[in-house]
């Protein structure tokens, strides 16, 4: 047994909470696997005085929850407890290998994962919280991203209702994520209301929205406006979707004022951060995607001892499967979602950027690959770059990394161009 092992024998009781909204289930085992305390809790201040009142005889007490973030978390971080978070789908082995019937209870899942601590958790990594600015800009992602969702739940059924009473309208952008769209839209609300308006206001309203820099976009847009009532919905249909379509417009220009208020705190908590310029460095990351990317590798240096961890937590290593003469490679599925669409979005916008990601792109693409998966193997030439410079905290340089293609004898460096090659 190694030191590690030995200590986690020798510790006195394991804990496992069961987390809801409104309540949480604790129980505590002993190092012996018996049952020492098991009680419910409310989520208010009483139910968290009373959970610190029913440990305080539990020294230096471990507890196990099925998440990572949360307030559930930060409290019992904040009371000094050793918190370890378990994978849902981890759990959920655990807690079969308790009940193998299928019963499911809060009681269950609590004893299951205090006792799969007692047993496994020399193995698992401690819950390090990191700071406050960190976290700070991990909500505000997170949130934002919610809140694009919420604008394409806004956005589809506009443009379906457009397409039954008002074409012209939804011919005239094909971005449907701006402004302007959404202006016309509460300004003419119907076809008629945008031919009775003329072209002198049409002119205006593309003025003032800025969309006159493509003369042939600017004409096209105007012999729509004109032939708006050529084809479009019967009177019934035009006055029922076009209260729906205003309705969704004005939500639209409301939740775009509050995600804009959003890009400006998380750029100003960016640039705030210690790690700004390492993840601002990132070719093709952006505004947008390195503030995404700083938040969920956290600052905690040791969070991932290797690059192969950060590749599994991002979903960019497969996953090998084998059975007899089967021998696969899958989709990892067990993964951070919000960081691997983070970098399906990074590692796709650094081919217009690098040279040697394009290129590397192109021959996954060659071989037969999906455009996803290249972009997942793209990713893992990423990530790998990604984790070295988060671990020595430098800035990315294309130098540096176009000479270590060189030293390695990378065949991404004979395919690149000539002038890109020695540049």
């Amino acid at each position: 047994m190694d030191d590690s092992a030995r200590v986690w024998s020798e510790r006195q009781a394991f804990a496992g909470l069961d987390w809801a909204s409104d309540h949480h289930d604790v129980v505590v085992v002993d190092r012996h696997g018996t049952i020492r305390e098991s009680f419910r809790i409310e989520e208010n201040a009483e139910g968290w005085h009373r959970l610190r009142e029913r440990l305080s005889s539990y020294p230096d007490l471990a507890i196990a929850l099925e998440t990572s973030y949360g307030a559930a978390v930060e409290r019992l971080v904040e009371a000094g407890y050793a918190v370890f978070p378990v994978n849902p789908k981890a759990a959920k082995r655990y807690r079969e290998r308790k009940a193998p019937s299928g019963t499911k209870t809060d009681f269950v899942d609590a004893w299951s994962l205090a006792d799969a601590l007692r047993v496994d958790g020399h193995g698992w990594r401690v819950l390090k919280p990191d700071d406050p600015l960190t976290v700070e800009l991990r909500l505000l992602c997170r949130d934002e991203i919610h809140l694009i969702e919420q604008r394409t739940a806004f956005v589809c059924p506009l443009r379906a209702a457009l397409s039954e009473y008002y074409p012209a309208v939804l011919q005239a952008f094909d971005d449907w994520t701006m402004r302007a769209a959404w202006a016309l839209v509460e300004r003419y609300p119907t076809p008629q209301a945008l031919v009775a308006a003329g072209k002198r206001r049409w002119e205006k309203f593309l003025h003032t929205h800025k969309l006159y820099h493509s003369r042939e976009l600017y004409a096209r847009r105007l012999d729509l406006f004109a032939a708006a009532q050529d084809y479009c919905g019967g009177a019934a249909v035009t006055n029922a979707k076009s209260l729906l379509a205003r309705s969704l417009a004005i939500q639209l220009r409301v939740l775009q004022d509050h995600l804009d208020e959003y890009r400006s705190r998380i750029v100003e908590r960016f640039e705030q951060h210690p790690d700004h310029d390492l993840f601002g460095s990132l070719p093709g990351a952006g505004e947008k995607l390195a503030p995404r990317l700083l938040a969920e590798l956290g600052d905690d240096r040791a969070r991932f001892d290797s690059v192969e961890g950060l590749q599994c937590y991002a979903g960019t290593a497969p996953v090998s499967y084998q059975s007899g003469q089967i021998h696969q490679a899958r989709l990892r599925r067990a993964c951070h979602k919000i960081l691997r669409s983070t970098v399906h979005l990074w590692v796709n916008h650094s081919r217009s950027t690098c040279p040697w990601a394009e290129v590397y792109y192109r021959r996954k693409r060659e071989q037969g690959q999906s455009h996803a998966c290249a972009l997942r193997c793209l990713g893992q030439r990423w990530l790998k770059i990604l984790w070295k410079m988060w671990q020595t905290r430098r800035r990315y340089d294309p130098e540096l990394h176009q000479r270590n293609q060189v030293h390695h004898g990378s065949w991404v460096i004979a395919l690149l161009p000539p002038a890109e090659a020695h540049a």
